[in-house]
């Protein structure tokens, strides 16, 4: 066995049977691996994508074949033959050709991309097939089965029941009718029914009209959005498409995949969060007859093979999945969307650290179909490649209702008491609310009861004992909770430092806010949401479908409630406290809190009656919160992007962020200074324009007992930034101790 040095060589496969098999292997070893072939070859010839048995050290772990060759460093005697073959086929082309796309760009190991994008059973060596199931039908008329039974009258039933079905029963159907598995095989063996498998997800079984329901009539800036996507079905063609919320994004969404779908194509459609996924699916399947699959990480891995097998083979014509989904096969690509584009789930925060909007974009290139981003607060990435032109901005500006969106009023909290969280003109607009028979969300992104727990008497706070951050109250059930490495203690009785028994909640959670509006509003059912409330499976959607019913009520939810759900009864939105992202020291922090209010202001008057949106603020006169406010999130996102070009930073900037982390905090300084003097010394010879910056510790420099310090490169050529990393990468690799974790962050969402 010995290793290639360039993962992305792929000599193509010659007539002849090659000697050796390059396969990348799940490792973090940033190479491949030599093995001889052994055993018959398969029916297309050895090449790139088929998945083999490789014995690795002590372990048979499963490999992907990446190139085959005549030649290998090592002679042919010191290579160990592969263990097994598992494919006759290889992996599809599109799917090897993104996996390698972004080990390259995020200097990530190939096999364990690879690994990373199959599903479960294909890594542990499971043959790629769709799991089937039996349907049943009658073979001949229902006078001819029926003639000779007379004396099987449990038979008989069973060939009247499946008589009232042309398309056929599964065999789930007809047991649940009481019937055996011996009487179907009993007409089988007579010939009066008939067997046929057929895939358990996505069947070829749909016929008839694409449609289930017509399409809505659409607007004319709708007509004329859809209209422009329409001119470029046939290539690359990134769109924008911004809109407000509450804009008819979906609509677009769902007309031109019908165009789509009746080139018999497919499309591939992304969400930020597995909470929106029920929501999109239940739609999408109520306007096509058209199969519609999931990928999220709510399912089981066989229900995941299954999803991503109909989508390969082209069964499924319409894929709905979170960010993983990005890596799913699709046999005939006609389109990509990514909803909500601006939203931070879809950059995978740790292993391998991807971006499956930016993904997104480098598939709908390489397959040359168009890719739509929508959202109703646009990232700054996403705009300034609108400004420039290398998208085409596409803009809604109207809500399908006939009301405009609320704006945001702004209520100073200075030197008033509050119940809650809550002061009292909140709470008079909130009862004025429900008279008028609305709904009410109280918008409070903090889980528990209250951030921190103080004495008193002596000012002792309670503080994660693991981390550098103080522990969250919760009360159903009484503990204190770091929200970091969810360490869990005892709710204390008395001060640990003081012995008092005066210990007070400081701020307001989820928890204290439903509370206090139970209290408040005794006779108006209050619904919690969060991800405390909605662990249990299905839990959000029974919380989601009692609100939708329509009756007053009173909402309490985390920024789980401001992603993109329809809630056509709320007409007042309360923010709690907007300021959490004011005076941050990440840079896209402002960005992402303006965005989050947006979002989470969008959920009133979305229907019938117009809404109100009362932002509770420390700081009212915040130039930044006051633009948002004034003249909304476009005027406020153009405003940030002129300072981040005059700052120097991303999208003007490219970054990287290495980062190291160890129990001893002089391990990772003295790692982190190493590596960051002897990459200013390559810098200097290599006369890259890349600038380095560091070691520094992380905004949050002790977590889960482990000290944490990063080092920030930078560059105005994206070219040098991967150059600059992947040499980084090889030294860190050759000179790092296993006392210290490093990682290397290609285009970081944050920076702690």
């Amino acid at each position: 066995m010995a290793d290639s040095k360039v993962e992305s060589r792929n000599v193509a496969t010659t007539p002849s049977a090659p000697r050796v098999l390059r396969v990348a292997v799940p490792t973090p070893l940033r190479r491949l691996f030599d093995y001889r072939p052994k055993g018959p070859p398969p029916s297309g010839g050895w090449q790139p994508g088929l998945r083999v048995k490789v014995p690795f050290g002590q372990r048979q772990l499963v490999g992907i074949v990446m190139a085959c060759d005549d030649h290998s460093e090592l002679p042919a005697n010191q290579l160990k033959p592969i263990g097994s073959r598992l494919d006759d086929e290889p992996l599809p082309a599109d799917w090897l050709w993104l996996c390698r796309f972004t080990a390259r760009y995020y200097l990530h190991s190939l096999g364990d991309t690879l690994h990373h994008a199959l599903p479960a059973p294909l890594r542990q060596g499971r043959p790629l097939e769709a799991r089937t199931r039996e349907r049943w039908r009658l073979a001949t008329s229902l006078e001819q089965a029926l003639a000779g039974l007379e004396r099987a009258p449990r038979q008989r039933s069973l060939v009247e029941l499946l008589a009232q079905h042309s398309h056929g029963l599964v065999t789930s159907a007809i047991t649940v009718q009481g019937f055996t598995r011996a009487q179907l095989q009993g007409l089988l063996g007579k010939g009066l029914i008939a067997c046929q498998q057929e895939p358990l997800t996505a069947g070829d079984n749909w016929r008839g009209p694409l449609l289930a329901e017509p399409a809505l009539p659409l607007n004319r800036e709708q007509a004329a959005a859809l209209a422009a996507i329409h001119e470029s079905l046939d290539r690359y063609h990134p769109c924008l498409l911004h809109g407000v919320t509450g804009s008819g994004k979906t609509e677009v969404y769902l007309q031109l995949i019908e165009g789509v779908l009746a080139q018999g194509r497919q499309a591939l459609v992304l969400v930020p969060e597995i909470g929106l996924t029920p929501q999109t699916l239940a739609r999408f399947r109520k306007r096509f007859r058209a199969p519609v699959v999931a990928l999220h990480s709510g399912l089981t891995d066989l229900e995941r093979l299954d999803a991503w097998e109909a989508a390969r083979s082209g069964r499924a014509p319409i894929v709905i999945g979170t960010r993983s989904a990005i890596f799913t096969p699709l046999a005939r690509p006609g389109v990509i969307i990514v909803d909500e584009e601006h939203d931070g789930s879809f950059k995978q925060q740790d292993g391998l650290r991807y971006h499956a909007r930016d993904l997104a974009i480098a598939r709908a290139h390489r397959e040359a179909i168009p890719i739509l981003l929508g959202s109703a607060t646009p990232s700054l990435e996403s705009l300034a490649q609108a400004r420039s032109g290398r998208y085409r901005h596409l803009r809604l500006t109207q809500r399908a209702s006939r009301h405009a969106p609320a704006k945001l009023e702004l209520v100073d909290l200075r030197g008033r008491p509050r119940q809650g969280g809550l002061i009292a003109p909140v709470i008079d607009a909130i009862r004025q609310a429900l008279k008028a028979e609305g709904q009410v969300l109280v918008f409070i992104n903090r889980r528990g009861f209250a951030p921190s727990l103080a004495c008193h008497q002596c000012g002792w706070i309670a503080e994660c004992r693991h981390c550098d951050s103080r522990m969250t109250l919760h009360r159903q059930p009484p503990r204190l909770v770091c929200h970091h490495c969810e360490h869990q203690t005892p709710q204390p009785d008395a001060c640990p430092a003081c012995g008092s028994a005066d210990l007070r909640p400081l701020g307001a959670g989820t928890e204290r806010s439903e509370e206090t509006l139970a209290t408040l509003f005794p006779d108006t059912p209050v619904y919690r949401i969060d991800r405390d409330s909605t662990r249990r499976k299905e839990a959000f959607d029974q919380l989601l479908t009692e609100v939708r019913r329509g009756e007053p009520g009173l909402l309490v939810g985390t920024q789980m409630l401001a992603k993109g759900h329809h809630l056509p009864h709320v007409t007042l939105v309360v923010v709690v406290n907007a300021d959490a992202g004011l005076y941050a020291s990440d840079f896209r922090a402002l960005e992402q809190s303006a965005q989050l209010l947006v979002q989470v202001a969008g959920r009133a008057g979305r229907a019938e009656r117009s809404g109100r949106v009362l932002v509770q603020t420390l700081h009212p006169d915040d130039p930044n919160l006051r633009l948002l406010a004034d003249s909304g999130y476009d005027a406020l996102a153009y405003q940030l992007l002129e300072e981040r070009r005059l700052a120097g930073l991303p999208p003007y900037r490219h970054l990287a962020l290495a980062r190291f982390e160890a129990v001893r905090e002089a391990d990772a300084q003295e790692l982190s200074q190493a590596a960051g003097e002897a990459l200013r010394q390559w810098l200097d010879k290599r006369q890259l324009a890349v600038h380095c910056l560091g070691p520094v510790p992380a905004p949050m420099e002790r977590r889960q007992n482990r000290y944490h310090l990063q080092l920030m490169l930078s560059s105005d050529k994206r070219s040098a930034l991967h150059e600059t990393g992947a040499w980084l990468i090889g030294w860190l690799e050759n000179s790092a101790s296993r006392r210290v974790r490093w990682s290397l962050d290609i285009d970081p969402m944050t920076l702690s």
